[in-house]
């Protein structure tokens, strides 16, 4: 399997920042639509290939809780950022927890007294993020305590939830940090509302891989990256590298000369390999797999044989990630993320854009980023 060639110039700072938000987006929407329901009952409702547009959508859909937790995740690193610019210092991930305290109280839940109260941003008055779209329960507990969240001093101990992972693609959107950086900001992170080490690691990892596609790496290099520093972390969850090296393995298959009608894993089967995506090692698996195994545009993999448009990729991996029995927002926002980060905004669909719920506001808060980071 090979990497994809990307478009004839590589994609801006600004261009991969607002691909990556709007298109975690785009698959978060569309995968809404289904989160909760088996691929048979997808298949009752959509056709045998199961939900495969918004236009199959009356009436559209929203994004849920992943897109809402991700634009407070790039609340937080503007507001780490924009002290750094000033000159001052500031914890980073205390400006992440702060955010997230904010998004809690979004959702109708108040942080006991002892908890901080942050004062109010621009993300905070947007009625598109006041909405409660089916948050996850260790997102909404963790922070619920008021105590901000460590690797050392871990809240839900045992959670390993894809609550840190569909969240975490803005740590590596971040210019001019090592990447080992980019791994612990998001680790760190992730650790203020879940404490399984699966579920720190499973974010940073999906951090570094964000990173190496902003600073240029083709999507197989960038997955190999990750599937690496997971290999050569001695501390490393083992359920996390058998389902990465699993999602490298399948999709190599997928695309591989030869491969004849096998091609993609039926649903049934991609749960079966990698699992439904509610745990986060899992909705990593099922993102990275879905946005590899259709890159080459192959007969197997439902294209002509020549290699696939941006946008063809992009509604191809995003209809792997959505049709299954499992956690269907999850597993396509981070395949929207995915895609967004390396090719920017040339894979976003035209049509999908104009079903999107509130885009000015994702592209609201993209702008922020880009602003403390590229200026």
């Amino acid at each position: 399997m090979s990497n994809i060639p990307g478009t004839a110039a590589a994609p801006s700072p600004k261009s991969r920042i607002h691909g990556c938000l709007l298109g975690g987006a785009l698959g978060d929407s569309l995968g809404y639509a289904v989160e909760f329901d088996s691929i048979a009952a997808i298949r009752s409702r959509f056709g045998p290939q199961g939900l495969q547009d918004f236009a199959a959508l009356d009436g559209g859909s929203h994004f849920s809780d992943d897109t809402q937790m991700t634009l407070y995740t790039v609340d937080g690193l503007v507001e780490a950022l924009e002290w750094a610019n000033a000159g001052v210092g500031a914890d980073a991930n205390a400006c992440v927890w702060l955010a997230y305290l904010r998004w809690l109280e979004t959702q109708g839940v108040s942080a006991p007294d002892p908890a901080p109260r942050p004062q109010p941003r621009w993300i905070d008055r947007q009625p598109a993020l006041r909405h409660r779209r089916a948050p996850g329960g260790a997102c909404l507990s963790g922070l619920a305590t008021g105590e901000m969240g460590t690797v050392y001093r871990p809240v839900n101990p045992d959670s390993k939830g894809c609550g840190t992972v569909m969240r975490s693609a803005p740590f590596g959107l971040v210019p001019h940090i090592p990447a080992e950086s980019v791994y612990k900001l998001s680790a760190d992170a992730a650790s203020l509302t879940h404490g399984h080490p699966s579920a720190r690691q499973s974010a940073g990892v999906f951090s570094l891989l964000i990173h190496s596609l902003v600073q240029g790496q083709g999507l197989l290099d960038a997955a190999q990256v990750a599937a690496d520093h997971v290999r050569s972390d001695a501390e490393a969850a083992p359920e996390l590298g058998e389902r990465l090296s699993a999602a490298l393995r399948l999709a190599g298959e997928a695309t591989a000369p030869g491969t004849g009608t096998r091609g993609l894993l039926t649903p049934e089967d991609l749960v079966r390999e990698l699992g439904e995506g509610w745990v986060a090692e899992e909705a990593l698996a099922v993102g990275l797999y879905a946005v590899l195994a259709t890159a080459t545009g192959s007969p197997a993999t439902g294209g002509s044989g020549a290699a696939p448009t941006p946008v063809e990729h992009f509604k191809a991996a995003i209809a792997v990630a959505v049709n299954h029995s499992g956690d269907s927002d999850s597993t396509a926002s981070i395949a929207g993320n995915i895609l967004g980060a390396y090719y920017g905004e040339a894979c976003l669909p035209a049509d999908w854009l104009e079903a999107l719920e509130a885009p000015d506001v994702i592209r609201g808060m993209a702008d922020q980023l880009v602003s403390v980071t590229t200026a």
